[in-house]
């Protein structure tokens, strides 16, 4: 189906896909026919937000677990956030890069499916899927890891590595809805720009890195609602759980419109943060007119 191109245009295909989305039971096949076709995706989305938990809960055990001997041996913070986040920025890159992560196009958040949603490059019942998927995995990763380690991991040092605000609540909230626009711009700059397309998963991962070391104390860093989901699930943590699941969405989608309304000469060509390879495409994608 050729879409029209614009903003009317996405507010066209937006509109559409929200009331195709509940259009009724004749629907019921396609919705089923679609799953079928794309629970791959659905499962890796799932095991990449479960993996990055995982990755999160053993480092913040090993930095911040009053008993641990790194945690004992680097007192200062700083040192130990600038620790975390090259930790949980290399695991996302590696999730990004890993085969899976190239199949599904490594969204790991609800707020990037979103975002390619309201894009128009993502069909409506894909993206409930991703998102279900998005928070199913990262529960799934925390619970998975507490069987392990839970004695240490539930430790009021850690807390399941549950995000929580450290400054007001508005300064917490636009702190998350302000990286999750630099994020998402990035990922759009960087993914639809022909030199630069294939390192936009570095790029994410560079900037996960920054928060975590510079920003986390603000917000508590999350710029995914499934990923605070996840901790708050088994810490039962709920403290300003709002902030989550509002901030990174909005800032997200500012930053879809604001490059679709100031790059013109760019257009978004996939919902894929990385592209250059033999996997499958889901999405309504453009790439290869890039190549």
């Amino acid at each position: 189906m050729n879409l029209p191109t614009g903003f009317a245009g996405r507010e066209i295909f937006f509109f559409r896909a929200r009331t195709n989305l509940f259009h009724g039971p004749r629907h019921l096949t396609s919705v089923i026919q679609t799953f079928k076709r794309h629970w791959p995706e659905y499962f890796m989305e799932a095991a990449g937000l479960g993996i990055f938990m995982i990755s999160a809960c053993t480092f913040g055990v090993i930095l911040e677990h009053p008993n641990s001997p790194v945690r004992q041996a680097i007192a200062f913070p700083l040192a130990r956030r600038v620790l975390m986040g090259m930790a949980m920025g290399l695991t996302a890159i590696g999730i990004i890069y890993s085969p899976w992560g190239k199949q599904s196009g490594a969204h790991l958040n609800p707020s990037v499916t979103l975002s390619f949603f309201r894009l128009g490059k993502i069909d409506a019942w894909d993206a409930v899927f991703y998102i279900a998927a998005q928070f199913t995995g990262g529960v799934l990763g925390v619970l998975l890891i507490s069987t392990v380690i839970g004695v240490w991991l539930s430790n009021p040092s850690v807390r399941f590595v549950a995000t929580v605000p450290g400054s007001e609540t508005p300064v917490a909230f636009i702190a998350e809805a302000a990286i999750s626009f630099i994020l998402m711009l990035t990922v759009l700059f960087a993914s639809n720009t022909r030199n630069i397309a294939r390192y936009t998963g570095v790029f994410a991962g560079m900037l996960v890195a920054t928060y975590i070391t510079f920003e986390a104390p603000i917000s508590g860093m999350s710029m995914n609602p499934a990923r605070t989901f996840g901790s708050a699930f088994s810490a039962q943590i709920w403290t300003a759980l709002w902030i989550y699941f509002v901030a990174p969405p909005l800032g997200m989608l500012l930053a879809s419109e604001a490059f679709s309304r100031f790059s013109a000469r760019r257009r978004v060509l996939c919902a894929k943060l990385h592209h250059d390879n033999d996997k499958r495409c889901i999405f309504r994608c453009g790439y290869a007119s890039m190549v």
